[in-house]
């Protein structure tokens, strides 16, 4: 295998007639990194994997493949390979024939090429199936075999985009760890474009969060679940609740702040009185609990109880907070269950409330 490649994107916008698809976004993915581009619908997380690839061309800035710029190159020179989210198999040949395609296209002898596709079908453990059809796969087979036909290129980076979409929810899981297990054999940067919070943070050593062209943040996932960087990547990764105000005022390392038509609250820290502030507090960290300390609890009315198996959520409604969520232990709710309509204290620890950052417009 060829080794890993660090790329670097510099500066990059991609601008379709009047839409900005992708706004100047810079990122270091370091060489033999699985990175996930995460964000809703629109973002601009597959634009930029598009133009990695060179499928799509550079509004403007840059994008390095270790020592060389590739803006300019053609997709087949830059050392890149790309799995589509069809797979894109042809029906017409056989395994061995669709993987050993692209080498067919550079000119490869019939048996050298054949001979490389079979070590790649094993590799995929799809080697017994290497005279069948497309159509006659499962979507986890066709799936190893567009795996098989993307790295026999022998590429310093793979690009997946929603590689796992197609597959029901067993096999996804399932071609996670068949996923992450190959990136770490091969050794080579990966680059997985989703909108699944769930597959990034099981296969990532870095995930990219993007919103709107932008990106919100760009860190290992445990930093992106424990410590999100903005009100965006905090609400989009489902585990906190954000609540936003008015600065009052900045004592003893807490900002102490007022919710429009409700409560105040506080977190560790320092702002400035009368600046706009969003904060953030794990659902998990939350306890039903009267005993708090000022500013790091409330009293809420519960909306909704939605059973989970092991855990159970609660949707709490307070004074201008609207939708509150509490994750609680199975055990802990059947030692004391709470109801809808039922007014409950909540509360939680000063260092689980955490001031969250705002990108600059």
């Amino acid at each position: 295998m060829s080794k890993a490649a660090e790329i670097d994107i510099v500066s990059v916008s991609k601008v379709y007639g009047t839409a900005t698809a992708v706004d100047t976004i810079s990122l270091k993915i370091p060489a033999g990194t699985y990175c996930c581009l995460l964000g809703p619908s629109g973002c601009g997380k597959t634009s930029t994997l598009r133009m990695i690839a060179g499928h799509e061309v550079i509004s403007s800035g840059d994008i390095r493949l270790g020592n060389t710029v590739v803006t300019d190159f053609p997709p087949a020179k830059r050392g890149t390979a790309m799995m589509f989210q069809s797979y894109a198999l042809f029906p017409h040949l056989d395994l061995i024939d669709n993987v050993a395609f692209s080498l067919k296209m550079k000119g490869v002898g019939k048996e050298e090429r054949r001979a490389k596709a079979m070590a790649m079908l094993k590799l995929m453990q799809m080697d017994a199936y290497a005279t069948r059809r497309p159509a006659q796969l499962s979507g986890g087979q066709q799936q190893r075999v567009a795996l098989a036909r993307a790295l026999i290129t022998d590429p310093e980076a793979l690009l997946l985009d929603e590689p796992l979409s197609a597959l029901d929810p067993f096999l996804k899981i399932r071609m996670r760890a068949e996923l992450k297990k190959l990136q770490t054999s091969l050794g080579i940067t990966f680059v997985h474009v989703t909108h699944s919070q769930e597959e990034a943070m099981a296969l990532a050593d870095l995930i990219v969060v993007m919103n709107d062209g932008r990106i919100e943040q760009a860190a290992h996932p445990r930093t992106v679940f424990e410590r999100p960087a903005t009100a965006f990547v905090a609400r989009f990764m489902g585990d906190h609740n954000v609540v936003s105000g008015r600065v009052a005022n900045s004592s003893k390392g807490f900002v102490h702040f007022d919710i429009p038509g409700g409560i105040s609250l506080a977190a560790a820290g320092h702002a400035e009185a009368g600046a706009a502030i969003d904060i953030a507090i794990r659902t998990d960290r939350v306890r039903i609990s009267g005993a708090s300390a000022a500013g790091f609890g409330f009293t809420g009315v519960v909306s909704n109880i939605e059973y989970r198996g092991a855990s159970i959520k609660l949707s709490v409604a307070g004074a201008g907070i609207d939708d509150f969520t509490v994750i609680v232990s199975d055990q802990a709710f059947d030692e004391k269950p709470v109801f809808v309509g039922e007014a409950i204290p909540l509360a939680w620890d000063s260092n689980d409330a955490i001031i969250l950052g705002r990108l600059n417009s």
